[in-house]
């Protein structure tokens, strides 16, 4: 086998759709939100951060008091995945607590967040 005349390979460039809600139908397709209805993600209620030491950290213990970055009354944020899509209130319902929303981040906040 000789090597000596390879021919050049025909090269172009590849072309994808936008995958942003406005893509989907400028290609004349419609988002399909059944394909992700399923998909588990992470929800966690944020009350407050409070940045400390390792020394701190190892000596609290049973009654000690961690205080928050945020007053008391404060909304507390409603992350998915680590991402802010909402602030709520805590609330009581039938002895178990739960958040009542308040206040829901707009799609295109959670876009901007999610990059």
């Amino acid at each position: 086998m000789s090597v000596s005349d390879p021919k050049p390979a025909a090269v172009t460039r590849a072309q994808f759709n936008d995958l942003g809600p406005k893509g989907a139908a400028a290609a004349g397709q419609e988002m399909n939100l059944n394909l992700i209805l399923d998909v588990a993600v992470t929800l966690a209620l944020e009350v407050g951060r409070a940045r400390m030491s390792v020394r701190e950290l190892l000596q609290l213990a049973p009654g000690a008091i961690v205080e928050l970055d945020r007053l008391a009354g404060e909304p507390l944020d409603v992350l998915v995945n680590g991402v802010r899509i909402a602030r709520g209130e805590v609330v009581v319902v039938n002895e178990k607590f739960g958040i009542r929303l308040t206040d829901v981040v707009s799609e295109t906040e959670r876009m901007e967040q999610a990059q």
